[in-house]
């Protein structure tokens, strides 16, 4: 007796993480958007987030989003050029300059975060709060191994802080 399968146990888990990220992806720039925020660059919005949610030291999430120097320094620049990013020099080492989130890009920040919030409460309204932790663990599992391999800092440390 042949069994049945869901769509989704027949297609290749990246293809599935691809459609994941685009649903959180889709969600987050229509947010910002209805917010009248239509000059945010790509990756913009998981920077300002992750800047606001603990106050990462960029450079650990500017690695964990794969950016070369070049690519980092032109996103921080668009940031900043476009008010979500204020740049100064840090107090205790003047060598070196923090970023920091103006009014602009907290209120930026506090819409992805909300546009998020709500694509994890209608998933959870569709598969149960029990999957959706069973997921985020599968998930955070599969991080680790993409850390562990990579010898790099990922999504787990800079939760953290």
């Amino acid at each position: 007796m042949a069994q049945d399968n869901e769509w989704y146990d027949v297609v290749v888990m990246p293809a599935l993480l691809r459609g994941a990220r685009g649903t959180y992806g889709s969600a987050i720039r229509s947010a910002l958007a209805h917010a009248e925020i239509t000059d945010m660059p790509r990756n913009g919005p998981f920077l300002l987030g992750a800047i606001a949610r603990n106050g990462t030291p960029l450079s650990e999430v500017i690695t964990y989003l794969g950016l070369s120097k070049q690519r980092a320094g032109q996103l921080v620049d668009a940031l900043v050029d476009r008010g979500y990013l204020a740049r100064d020099l840090d107090p205790a080492d003047r060598r070196r300059t923090t970023v920091t989130l103006t009014e602009r890009g907290k209120l930026a920040a506090n819409v992805g975060r909300k546009a998020v919030e709500q694509v994890d409460a209608a998933l959870a309204a569709r598969v149960g709060a029990q999957t959706v932790s069973r997921a985020r663990a599968v998930l955070g599992a599969l991080t680790e191994l993409g850390e562990a391999e990579q010898g790099s800092p990922g999504a787990g440390r800079l939760a953290r802080g």
